[in-house]
């Protein structure tokens, strides 16, 4: 039997009529899962999360997420994890968070160092 899908992506595949997995990716293909999609525009950056994809498994999540969110753009890498592995607080718990003191001294902000810098500039220019 000929795989014939309403996903354009799937009849690319060109699976031929005795393909032992066309039963399978036929059966796969009623119950795909869900990944999420993490980009990575350039290399040392980090990864951004950009979507999601339906596949029946990880690597035809790769596939999707390669064609549908490293086509047009700059990519330097992509990471596909399936939906059920990924973990968050809940937002009615956002009371863990309750414990961490206010530490304002860490942040670099409260720093007026602008007019420092220019000055120094001023006089290795001079």
């Amino acid at each position: 039997m000929k795989l014939n899908s309403l996903d354009p992506r799937v009849n690319r595949m060109e699976l031929p009529d005795e393909n032992p997995y066309t039963d399978q990716v036929l059966h796969t293909m009623e119950h795909w899962e869900t990944y999420e999609v993490f980009h990575q525009k350039k290399r040392g950056t980090q990864h951004v999360h950009c979507g999601i994809v339906h596949a029946p498994n990880a690597d035809m999540a790769l596939l999707f997420a390669k064609e549908q969110f490293a086509r047009r753009g700059e990519t330097s890498n992509l990471w596909v994890v399936k939906t059920e592995h990924v973990m968050a607080v809940d937002y009615g718990d956002a009371d863990i968070f309750e414990t961490t003191p206010e530490k304002v001294y860490r942040d670099a902000s409260g720093y007026k160092v602008m007019d420092r810098i220019n000055e120094f500039k001023k006089k290795q220019n001079a």
